[in-house]
């Protein structure tokens, strides 16, 4: 009787333990939950004299780079494969050493750039954000938006410690840079192991003759991916509306560029949907703006590639989308934009180019 009193004790014992573990994990994680105020000051890191001038075109790249990781070898969970990360850091180390040498060679004046890892296992640790702010020769400024101690799942190959952000590199002087949080419509405790979705947004002078106060103002986005019936993704693009009407009417001149994980008008016919059951991305509406605002995407290739198998470069039956672009404002005046077709070899992403000019 007494083994079997003992017997009762140490089940009880063991499944009591277990059933702390969680209880214990969630604890820890909403202790460590990542969270940012509302709004934030970014440091810019090397900012050059050089001013923009109204009349003269600027070239602008917007790049969600997959945290190099997201090469044409990869899949991914989340999108319907099985991929976390790839076999190897050198695989990391040879994607990021393609893109700065893609950057390098195109020698944009400005470029916004998303999946950028800091710290994080998927990408073996490699500091990418410090890798493109020591390459490039003008400013960098980042701003985070994931930032989790440890992701546990997919089992048994875990997603772990992830930091990460955007990154923004410019030619131009910034006045000044800061980090906008965007609503989320995740709860908790899911809500804990989430990105923090934020507007990176830079304020460049004009090089000007008189008193003008305009600036250029500069925002990097990556909206919601995963939320499940799009209100993320449609609140944080009310909140990005509302700060480029506001910054409009004070007659600043407006760029917001990245992606915004929305098939920008017309992508639905180029590229219609194959695999209903993975991520469907939502559409851009431009009727939510006011008159004049352009919306620039460059249909005639594919902005990004879902990512349920690796891509071998046969397009037949494969999923595209065009949620890469920018949101220009009546001031500015678009003069081309191209998604260039690196036909994903690095990224599960093609960089997309605007050419602009302020009127």
């Amino acid at each position: 009787m007494v083994k079997y009193v003992r017997l009762v004790i140490i089940i009880a014992g063991i499944l009591l333990v277990l059933a702390l573990i969680p209880a214990a994990f969630l604890f820890w994680i909403s202790a460590n939950e990542y969270r940012p105020a509302s709004r934030e000051p970014v440091s810019v890191i090397k900012s050059p004299p050089l001013l923009p001038l109204a009349g003269t075109p600027i070239e602008l790249y917007s790049w969600n780079i997959g945290y190099a990781s997201l090469d044409m070898s990869q899949d991914f969970f989340m999108d319907g494969g099985r991929g976390v990360r790839p076999a190897t850091g050198r695989n990391v180390e040879e994607n990021i050493w393609a893109i700065q040498a893609f950057l390098s060679t195109s020698a944009p004046d400005i470029v916004f750039l998303q999946e950028v890892d800091v710290n994080s296992k998927r990408s073996y640790g490699v500091d990418q954000a410090g890798y493109f702010s020591e390459t490039w020769k003008g400013s960098s400024a980042f701003a985070c938006n994931f930032k989790v101690k440890f992701i546990p799942y997919p089992v048994p190959h875990f997603i772990g410690g992830v930091e990460s952000g955007i990154l923004t590199l410019s030619n131009y002087a910034v006045l000044q840079a800061e980090r906008i949080s965007l609503p989320t419509s995740f709860e908790w405790p899911v809500r804990a192991a989430q990105l923090k979705r934020c507007l990176l947004v830079e304020r460049v002078p004009l090089q000007t003759e008189g008193d003008d106060p305009a600036q250029l103002v500069l925002v990097n986005v990556h909206l919601d991916a995963y939320d499940s019936d799009g209100e993320g993704r449609e609140a944080q693009t009310r909140v990005l509306r509302e700060f480029l009407e506001a910054e409009y009417s004070k007659g600043n001149y407006c760029v917001a560029g990245g992606d915004f994980n929305q098939n920008f008008p017309g992508a639905e016919e180029r590229y219609p949907l194959i695999h209903t059951e993975y991520f469907i991305p939502g559409t851009l509406d431009p009727a939510q703006f006011g008159e004049g605002w352009i919306f620039a995407a460059d249909p005639s290739s594919p902005s990004c590639r879902l990512l349920n198998e690796p891509y071998d470069g046969n397009r037949e039956g494969k999923q595209f989308y065009l949620i890469d672009g920018f949101i220009v404002s009546p001031n500015v005046e678009v003069l081309s934009v191209q998604t260039i077709d690196l036909d994903f070899k690095n990224s599960d992403h093609n960089p997309v180019k605007l050419t602009f000019l302020l009127k």
